[in-house]
């Protein structure tokens, strides 16, 4: 997240969308929940898909916004679905 804060400081429209979607992926990812469920093993199955999840989607749109070609559909679909911190800064990274 770093590299993407540091290549994008001023972004805007569609890269400034899916810069915030990966700052959201990957706090989503280091969550507390996680560990605590699979260390307390109520319900690992989830924590590992969960974690997955988020762990993928940041490197699908570390990806996309590297070779610039950020799926728009794709990214409404993700950020309909894990949307909080609406105005998350992707600059606190850098």
């Amino acid at each position: 997240m770093t590299e993407l804060a540091r290549r994008w400081p001023p972004a805007h429209g569609l890269e400034l969308r899916a810069l915030q979607q990966a700052g959201r992926e990957l706090l989503l990812a280091q969550s507390s929940d996680w560990p605590f469920i699979l260390h307390t093993d109520t319900s690992p199955g989830y924590a590992r898909r969960r974690l997955r999840e988020h762990l993928l989607r940041f490197s699908l749109l570390h990806r996309q916004l590297t070779q610039g070609t950020v799926d728009a559909e794709w990214l409404a679909s993700i950020e309909s679905v894990d949307n909080l911190f609406p105005n998350l800064n992707h600059e606190y990274w850098a």
